[in-house]
């Protein structure tokens, strides 16, 4: 195999953060039309959730079943075919005439977006064969990711405001479309030297934990906790877990490898990414809400408040990445876990929606917390990887995030639409899911520092010797840094 020069490497790795930036940027942009939305479909809180949920929870169900059918039969053609279901599912969406064929239609972007990240990941991995220049890449990678979902509210604001919410879609189909041309012309095929054979039981099972979970956070306010169909889904959630943990160690090629969980800094990464991002999609949800329906602000204006949490993503997403290639993640870990669990502490305590000072200060250590968490995650989740397991340890990553995105969302709404139901103000009822964003920040900083020292880094290479004996002689990814 021919090495790629760095002119090719540099336009796979733009090809890749093209696909990243539509996938990330769809979802967060989204958040700053919610209340057009609303009024024109007349969806209620549940309904709002469910236009983001649907979203992240077919994305998540599918992530880990798309990364190694990629590894399998070909990363050039599951990529193609990602780009071209996300656009058409992006075109569906902007055509929407009701909620629900939104959701549906949602659905189908996400089902081309399971094939990008993941595969794009991959790609990423196996391009890039040099550790160092290859966490660089990761670094880029991530800062474009966290440079996305910070940016959208400013660019949705902009977008509804302009030209209408369904905009938000259509931009999607001009950098799907480039990247489609750019991915024929410059991604050459690749597959893993010992493919994975599909488990579908496993793929059954994580489908029916993710959605019955979400399905059951969602509804319960309305349906009541101890109603049979809430207690249902939490038999659903409770007997799939354990289903995977039984079937997955005996399956001899599973769909989550579960050997991966003895590397402490990849468990480490699965929980911080969860926590991350559920924190952003919960600050996300009751800021947009907050912004337009209490304080009466348009789409752009709720996007310009946010601003400074954009801002702070930007500067500091790429600092992250240089950072995490020349220290490792701890540093990057431990800054991002103490800013944002002080931003959830500053709207919990004092309200800090209700003053300027306070509320712009909390964006900024939410934005400075978030554009230092997202290169750590990425990097630490394949660095002692063999490469021919890529893609299912980058999936297993990219679906941390967004079952943390989905559950965020879920959680925080189903928070604020008890506390409203129960006739509270909008901030009385946002406390508690303050405190849940608290948590998540709280949650990136223990887990950080406990999994990015010396102990960590041991457990991470007894796996990349295990896996490494199972996989033949594959290279692997590299090893992480304490």
């Amino acid at each position: 195999m021919i090495e790629p020069s760095h002119r090719q490497r540099m336009i796979v790795l733009s090809i890749c953060c093209m696909s990243l930036l539509i996938v990330s940027l769809d979802n967060t942009v989204l958040n700053v039309a919610l209340p057009s939305m609303r009024r024109e479909l007349d969806a209620s809180v549940a309904g709002l959730q469910w236009t983001i949920d649907a979203y992240t929870l077919v994305l998540a169900s599918l992530l880990m079943l798309a990364g190694s059918t990629a590894d399998r039969i070909g990363r050039r053609k599951v990529f193609v075919a990602g780009l071209l279901a996300f656009g058409l599912g992006s075109l569906l969406c902007s055509l929407a005439p009701s909620l629900g064929w939104l959701i549906v239609f949602r659905m189908v972007q996400a089902v081309g977006g399971a094939m990008l990240n993941p595969v794009a990941m991959s790609i990423i991995t196996n391009t890039f064969t040099d550790p160092a220049e290859r966490a660089r890449a990761i670094g880029v990678w991530g800062a474009v990711g966290g440079i996305s979902m910070a940016a959208g509210p400013l660019i949705g604001g902009v977008l509804v405001d302009t030209v209408g919410w369904r905009s938000i879609f259509l931009i999607n189909l001009p950098i799907g479309l480039a990247a489609l041309v750019l991915t024929l012309r410059h991604i050459p095929e690749s597959r893993a030297a010992r493919p994975r054979r599909p488990d579908p039981l496993g793929q059954v099972l994580v489908i029916a934990l993710l959605g019955s979970l979400t399905y059951g956070i969602i509804e319960a306010p309305a349906a009541g906790w101890n109603s049979p169909l809430i207690m249902g889904c939490a038999v659903v959630a409770v007997a799939s877990f354990v289903g995977l943990l039984v079937h997955e160690p005996r399956c001899a090629e599973p769909l989550i490898d579960l050997r991966f969980f003895r590397s402490a800094p990849f468990s480490g990464s699965t929980i911080i990414a969860i926590s991350a991002f559920a924190g952003l999609a919960g600050f996300l949800f009751l800021n947009t809400l907050y912004l337009q329906d209490v304080r009466g602000l348009s789409a752009l204006h709720a996007g310009l408040y946010m601003l400074p949490m954009a801002g702070l993503t930007v500067l500091f997403a790429p600092l992250a990445g240089r950072l995490v290639g020349s220290r490792g993640p701890r540093i990057c870990l431990l800054i991002a876990g103490v800013a944002m669990a002080a931003s959830g502490l500053l709207f919990a305590l004092f309200e800090a929606e209700t003053s300027n000072p306070l509320l712009f200060t909390g964006y900024v250590l939410f934005g400075l917390g978030f554009g230092m968490v997202n290169a750590p995650i990425t990097n630490t989740a394949v660095s002692g990887m063999p490469r021919s397991q890529a893609g299912v340890a980058a999936a297993i990553a990219s679906t941390s995030r967004q079952t943390g995105g989905t559950l965020g969302v879920a959680v925080i709404g189903s928070v604020l639409a008890a506390g409203l139901a129960g006739g509270a103000d909008f901030s009385g009822a946002a406390q508690p899911a303050w405190w849940i964003i608290t948590l998540c920040g709280l949650l990136v900083l223990v887990v950080g520092a406990a999994t990015s020292g010396s102990w960590a880094r041991g457990t991470a290479e007894r796996t990349a010797r295990t896996l490494e004996q199972s996989s033949g002689p594959a290279a692997a990814v590299g090893s992480p840094r304490a």
